[in-house]
Order: structure tokens, then C-alpha cells, then sequence
């Protein structure tokens, strides 16, 4: 009999120590194997592999930036050497009253537009500020709301025990409001 039953009680063991072995995915590490793979101190880390590769990207993008710009100026010195070598070969004859006014209205025009793109960010700043404080109120709105309905559901009697009163008040209103959504939704 005693046989009987500790053959069975190892086949139960066995039969959990297969069950939790499978649950978790295989038999672990031993303890020594564990030891030397911390011990080693390997090359392959994906974390700082990760880190390299976007340096490097970050300072290719960085690079190509800075040869734009340059040729940018490049072309803005030449076509600037070109308009005062062109001003420079000018006569007096052609440099009139009519050209300086043009030249003024040209800063004035400048400054018009300067001043209407400006005019226009400020309305979409503001417009912009007026959404996001309608949003905080309503926000602030919703948990003063919730905060009351929360205060009203947690009350309890002297005995501890829950006020229902609200917690009724609170499932009719619920019911009420998803009868009202299922009649709109209808018509």
C-alpha cells in the first residue's frame, strides 16, 4: 500500500514539475550557466548598437544640412555680386525719382505683408488658445462632476454600511440617459 502511494505521489510531482516547467516556458538556466553568462562581458548589445546607428544617422542628416546652407549662401553671394556689379554699370540717367519710389514702395509692400502674416499668426495663436481653454474648463467641469457623483456614491450610514439613495439615484439617471440615446438614435 505505502508503495502505492508514494509511486503515485511522485507521479505527481513529476506530473506539476512538467506542468509549471511548460507554463514557464522551459527549464531555466542552472544557477552556474547563469553566473557566466552575467560574468561575460559580450560585445553584443542591442541597446547601444540602437544608440550608434542614430548618432551616426543624426550626424549624416547634421551634414547634409550644412552643405545646404552653404550652397544656399554660395548662390545668395553671386546673384547679390551680380545686382551691384549690374547698379554699379548704371548711369545716373536711369536712377531717377520713379526708381526711388519703387524702392520704397517695395519696403513698404515688405513691411505690409510682414505686418499681415503677423496679424494672421496672432489670430491663429489666439484661436488656438481660446480652444485649449474652453477644453481645460470642460475638463474641469467633468471631474468637479465626477468628484461629486464619487463623494455621494462612497457615503456610508453611522454602521458602515452604503447610502443607496444615491447609488439609485445614479443607476435611474443611467437608465434614463441610455433610453434617451436609444429614442434619439431611433427617430
Amino acid at each position: 500500500m505505502k508503495k502505492n502511494e508514494e509511486h503515485s505521489d511522485n507521479r505527481k510531482k513529476k506530473h506539476m514539475m512538467k506542468r509549471n516547467i511548460s507554463r514557464l516556458g522551459g527549464s531555466g538556466l542552472s544557477l552556474e550557466a547563469f553566473a557566466n553568462a552575467k560574468s561575460k562581458n559580450k560585445q553584443y548589445n542591442p541597446a547601444i548598437i540602437k544608440k550608434q546607428r542614430e548618432f551616426y544617422k543624426n550626424a549624416k542628416n547634421v551634414n547634409k544640412f550644412k552643405k545646404l546652407l552653404k550652397q544656399k549662401n554660395q548662390q545668395n553671394d553671386r546673384s547679390l555680386g551680380q545686382k551691384h556689379d549690374k547698379d554699379v554699370n548704371e548711369t545716373d540717367k536711369y536712377k531717377d525719382k520713379s526708381e526711388r519710389r519703387r524702392r520704397k514702395n517695395s519696403a513698404f509692400s515688405l513691411e505690409e505683408l510682414y505686418r499681415k502674416q503677423h496679424e494672421e499668426k496672432e489670430k491663429e495663436r489666439m484661436e488656438r488658445e481660446a480652444v485649449l481653454r474652453v477644453r481645460k474648463e470642460e475638463r474641469e467641469q467633468a471631474e468637479t462632476r465626477r468628484k461629486a457623483v464619487r463623494e455621494k456614491m462612497l457615503k456610508k450610514t453611522r454602521r458602515g454600511q452604503p447610502v443607496m439613495k444615491y447609488r439609485i439615484e445614479h443607476l435611474l439617471e443611467t437608465i434614463q440617459g441610455s433610453t434617451k440615446m436609444a429614442a434619439g438614435s431611433e427617430s
